[in-house]
């Protein structure tokens, strides 16, 4: 890159007009002193100026990364320190990566059972019951918070790391463009997730409603400009306080993202589509004013988006993973269409959010973690060391000594004793309509482990690969991600339920 070449070249510079000054003194003393030197010495003005443009071309933000690691005083040579440096601020041990993720993966795990009793109440509601294309949504709209504030989360915990949220005017410019920017993806991307299920639902059974049709629109539209508004507030308060107590964001910010994410979502998709469901015979013209009422806002989002450096890149380069992202979770919506209202998989619905929610919190940790680190030795597309070129084997993923196969143990080590937590919680509150048997809790954590196994290791390879191709993982890598937590959870899900029907396990009804 051309700025760290024209950073080494003007420390050089500067090491040799000034004896008295080591060569080898680390890049912030050596910026400084010479300053001070240089204010009585004309014949060097020349490397102020050098200088001056390598600050411009990004050698902030290499400070930042210094400062962060809070190891800046310890580092001899610029040039043989740029290697290791990524490590530096990403210095934990085990514990302390699942100390910090243990209370958020639970807030949001309870969030996902909470989720998972609404949904097993609103099943039976007149709404889910003649529009089940409902059902195909929930997993879209669900996932949407993957899609949207996780990413969210995941790039401003980004920024904050590497110094770029310090100030009040550069916090205040993340802020405005990136709830203008989740906003502008919210709305598209309900809009398509409904045309998903209108084209989902109609294929199978070939009947086709137009009322129905703009139902689901003004729904899906609806609940995602509401709930990514609310989330995404949520989300800068939990980064902005997690910086101020020392606390690494990208182990809090994702979960916790979550944790009122599924519920919230669940809860406004429910009762907006019951509402607009009420007044579609006397009051038809509603559902479409609401539809329009959203989509005439996009313009003054996309004005915000642009307007900002930040998000400007993203509202142009950011849609296809949204976009594909809902249409894999759009495929686990169907699964649930089609399995929720067999009497053979009785209590599915309550379980669904749940697993697809741990799965997708753990894996965007993970993923969160990873492009930090990676952002923390150079820009995309550089391709530095720590950036495979091949797929990675499951050994270095998961055994491996290095930082992010250690924070990979941690997470994939949380999933059983969380889910036993949370089919503990869902069984005394008896939702689902199932009891839970021994066999069963042993089908239902296999598909559990598999589901994270899978998602991990797949983060892995998927954040390098996006990285060496100049792809800010960021901004792409959460969003697939947490649509395949969606599609293989439901998957395996369903698969489980299956073959215990077969083997006749789920006959014990605790009744409605």
């Amino acid at each position: 890159m051309a700025a760290p070449a024209e950073h080494r070249e003007a420390l050089q510079a500067n090491g040799a007009a000034l004896p008295a000054a080591p060569p080898d003194c680390c890049a912030a003393p050596a910026r400084a002193q010479p300053l001070e030197f240089l204010a009585s010495d004309g014949d060097a003005v020349e490397v102020v100026v050098l200088e001056s443009r390598a600050n411009a071309k990004g050698v902030r933000e290499e400070d930042a990364l210094l400062e962060n690691g809070s190891q800046s005083n310890e580092s001899d040579d610029t040039s043989t320190d740029r290697g290791p440096e990524p490590a530096s601020p990403l210095k934990e041990t085990s514990f302390s990566i699942g100390l910090q993720v243990l209370f958020p993966f639970l807030l949001a795990g309870f969030g996902t059972v909470a989720a998972g009793m609404v949904l097993d109440i609103v099943q039976h509601w007149d709404v889910f019951k003649y529009v089940t294309e409902v059902f195909i949504l929930v997993p879209a709209l669900l996932g949407l918070k993957g899609n949207l504030e996780m990413t969210l989360a995941s790039r401003l915990s980004t920024a904050a790391n590497i110094g770029q949220m310090d100030t009040p005017k550069e916090l205040w410019k993340m802020i405005t463009g990136n709830m203008a920017l989740i906003q502008v993806q919210a709305t598209v991307v309900g809009f398509l997730a409904s045309i998903a299920a209108v084209i989902f639902g109609w294929i199978p059974d070939g009947h086709f409603s137009i009322d129905h049709a703009v139902l689901l629109c003004a729904s899906s539209v609806a609940t995602a400009f509401i709930a990514s508004l609310v989330l995404g507030m949520i989300m800068i308060g939990v980064i902005i306080g997690s910086r101020k107590m020392g606390i690494n964001p990208d182990n809090v910010a994702t979960p916790i993202a979550a944790s009122l994410g599924d519920l919230i979502t669940l809860a406004l998709l429910s009762g907006i589509s019951w509402g607009l469901y009420k007044e579609l015979e006397s009051k038809a013209y509603v559902n479409p004013l609401v539809c329009a009422f959203f989509i005439a806002l996009l313009p003054i989002w996309i004005v915000m988006a642009k307007r900002n450096a930040a998000t400007r890149e993203v509202l142009y380069s950011g849609w296809e993973p949204v976009i594909i992202a809902m249409a894999i979770s759009s495929v686990g919506g169907l699964i649930l269409d089609r399995t929720v209202s067999d009497p053979n998989f009785a209590g599915i619905a309550v379980f669904t959010p749940v697993i697809n929610g741990v799965g997708g919190n753990l894996v965007a940790v993970q993923a969160s973690r990873i492009s930090t680190y990676l952002h923390m030795s150079g820009m995309p597309g550089e391709s530095p060391e720590t950036a495979p070129r091949k797929c990675p084997s499951p050994c270095s993923t998961f055994f491996s000594s290095d930082v992010n196969s250690r924070s990979a143990r941690v997470l994939f080590l949380l999933v059983v004793p969380g889910h036993l937590v949370f089919l503990y919680t869902i069984s005394s509150m008896r939702g689902g309509h199932t009891t839970l048997t021994l066999i069963f809790i042993l089908f239902y954590m296999t598909a559990a482990l598999l589901q994270v196994l899978i998602l991990l290791y797949i983060a892995d390879w998927m954040v390098h690969w996006m990285w060496g191709r100049d792809l800010d993982p960021d901004n792409f890598s959460i969003p697939y991600l947490t649509a395949l937590g969606d599609l293989i959870g439901t998957g395996l899900l369903a698969l489980s339920f299956h073959i215990l029907w077969l083997i006749g396990d789920r006959d014990s009804d605790v009744g409605d």
